[in-house]
């Protein structure tokens, strides 16, 4: 999962990302499903489900509380209204239910089928405190889109999670869907009805689907089919206009892994949202074996959009890596509504985000100075959670507080730590072996149907490498000592330090925004955390987390916003300033001048006078 920071100023958007048996039924036959997204009612989809005959008189239905990529309790059963039970004779039987995701049918010998009423996940994003994040998320727009993350249409029995699955989906007139998940081919080729086959549940939510007017380009990426489909609901994208950066981007991809291959097919479905309180307001991408889901604002600029699809999808395209084909038995086996989480993010999320910059150097599409400051920048963001916390602890128990707070440091630490993974790999082989080395003999060891054990990974890392990565291990992810960075700076003939530098604008540096929007506060402006903000907020005393009420007068709104920072092009550095803001439950009345903004940033430049060591370690760590 890459979740991205959105801001909206003067219009323009800016971006800152084992097995279980089937043991109650008579028979093993597939799970039958049936979608229809024809007769929407109240916006919302019917889904009935016939799991054939149970020999137990108690069974449970389940919708999923988590699914794998998400690392947050979602409780998709909230969807849900309006569950029934019927036995063969059409008769409704008694239903309870133990918690959001879960139905007891008590009848289960007489039980038929069910039927449900699913609402989407959009259409409630702007009301709630912690919504859905959007790429995993459902829209139903009758007629025009359907987001289908199968884990909030469809659920699985107990015990049955390992049977397969026919789909049947009802389609209007005019929409077309796009997936990896197997489609059969029906006699009537204008069929309004599609069929879809899966193995078991998890390649059921595995494979998400996009039901939209036609709007779709195919590449070949060596042996991979690639197919770009886009939802743009005014027409401002087009896929064929999109194709050629990821067609380029992804080709890059494929050069930089070589040999590792995950699939053969990939799909990339992208949603353009209006942001509209309901319409998808959480802006990024999920990951699956043979797909990814990107929620973007269609109102970006399409440079901006390029780049942010760049850095999304090249960071879910990575995930075919790890942890799709290298991954813990907690992955193999996810427990859905009961999850078990690996300790392993600095790989699964870290390596993915670490090779999703680095192959962009190595392969030509940044220059030096662009994969320099990106490291800086993890490094300034790594700063905004707590520096002294075991990485694996935080993974293990990442569902849970205070350890859910600092899961985006996976971004950002995570990618730095395999960073002095790969310096420290490449030293100690003369410049032989890195991380991608690394992952490539653990995808020959395991591949994606063989998981490790979760307690023995670092010790076969070990066992493939060198004993000082057992220090490393033991002192920076397993341990809570921070990372001295320049110490790996140094080996590779770099040094870093803070210097002044001028913003040019009171309310973004360059391309990086000092504020932004929450969705789940009513869209309020609030000061951005984490980041190194401009003189102009530390010196009126502004504080990261400080939701902004009114400025000299004006009250900061999401569309008041824009006015002000237009205004803001022409102050003096004398001009007065006034701002309200609301920091916790307290209100504060901060005032100063406008001043002339600077922010201090922190840079990493070659040092002089390099050694053949030097020169030799950093030209195989950025070039590979």
């Amino acid at each position: 999962m890459k979740k991205i920071a959105i801001v909206l100023l003067m219009g323009v958007v800016l971006y800152g990302c084992g097995s279980t048996k089937a043991l109650i039924t008579a028979d093993k036959s597939p799970m039958l499903v049936d979608i229809d997204l024809v007769n929407v009612t109240d916006d919302k989809v019917m889904v009935k489900v016939n799991p054939g005959a149970f020999t137990s008189e108690m069974v449970s239905f389940y919708i999923p509380k988590t699914v794998p990529g998400t690392y947050s309790t979602d409780n998709y059963g909230k969807y849900i209204e309006g569950f029934k039970a019927f036995d063969y004779d059409g008769k409704e039987l008694s239903v309870s239910k133990s918690d959001d995701n879960t139905w007891n049918i008590s009848s289960g010998k007489s039980l038929d089928k069910i039927s449900y009423w699913v609402n989407d996940t959009y259409d409630s994003e702007g009301e709630q405190e912690e919504a859905v994040f959007s790429p995993s998320g459902t829209n139903i727009l009758a007629g025009e889109n359907f987001v289908l993350n199968l884990h909030g249409f469809v659920g699985y029995f107990k015990d049955l999670k390992e049977i397969p699955y026919t789909i049947h989906i009802d389609k209007p007139a005019g929409l077309s869907a796009t997936t990896s998940l197997p489609k059969k081919m029906m006699e009537d080729a204008v069929s309004t009805k599609d069929v879809f086959s899966a193995g078991r549940y998890f390649e059921v939510i595995d494979n998400p689907i996009m039901y939209s007017k036609p709007n779709s380009e195919t590449f070949q990426i060596n042996d991979i089919s690639v197919t770009l489909s886009v939802y743009s609901p005014n027409g401002s994208y087009t896929a064929a206009s999109l194709k050629d950066r990821m067609e380029k981007m992804m080709g890059a991809q494929k050069a930089f892994l070589g040999d590792i291959d995950g699939t053969k097919q990939y799909s990339i479905l992208l949603y353009l949202s209006q942001m509209g309180k309901t319409d998808a307001n959480g802006f990024g991408a999920l990951e699956h074996h043979t797909s990814t889901v990107v929620v973007l604002p269609e109102v970006m600029q399409k440079e901006r959009l390029e780049q942010a699809m760049v850095d999304v999808v090249s960071h879910e395209f990575f995930h075919i890596v790890t942890p799709l084909n290298v991954h813990s038995k907690e992955v193999q086996y996810f427990d859905f509504n009961n999850p078990k989480m690996s300790q392993h993010l600095w790989m699964y999320e870290g390596t993915t985000e670490y090779f999703a910059n680095l192959f962009q150097i190595q392969q030509g599409l940044i220059d030096d100075a662009e994969f320099y400051k990106r490291i800086m920048g993890k490094i300034s963001n790594a700063k905004g959670y707590n520096d002294a916390m075991s990485f694996t602890e935080m993974s293990k128990n990442v569902l849970e507080e205070p350890f859910k707070d600092e899961y985006a440091n996976v971004y950002e630490k995570g990618a730095l730590i395999n960073m002095a993974l790969d310096i420290s790999l490449r030293e100690l082989s003369n410049g032989e072996k890195g991380v991608l080395w690394l992952m490539k003999e653990l995808s020959k060891k395991y591949g994606d149907m063989t998981p490790f054990e979760d307690e023995k990974l670092i010790d076969e890392i070990v066992a493939m490498t060198y004993p000082e990565i057992r220090t490393f291990f033991d002192t920076h992810v397993l341990g809570d000592t921070p990372i001295d960075y320049n110490a790996y700076f140094s080996k590779v003939g770099l040094a870093s330090g803070t210097v002044e530098q001028a913003c040019g604008r009171f309310f973004l540096d360059q391309e990086v925004p000092f504020i932004d929007a929450d969705p789940s506060n009513d869209n309020a402006i609030y000061v951005r955390k984490g980041i190194a903000l401009s003189s102009f907020f530390t010196n009126l005393g502004a504080q990261g987390g400080d939701i902004i009420k009114n400025i000299n007068g004006t009250p900061v709104t999401m569309e008041g916003i824009g006015p002000i920072i237009q205004q803001s092009f022409v102050w003096p550095a004398e001009e007065k300033i006034t701002m309200i803001v609301k920091r916790g439950d307290e209100e504060l009345t901060l005032t100063g001048t406008a001043g002339t903004p600077v922010v201090m940033v922190e840079k990493v430049t070659p040092v002089e006078g390099l050694t053949d060591a030097q020169t030799k370690l950093r030209e195989a760590w950025m070039k590979g």
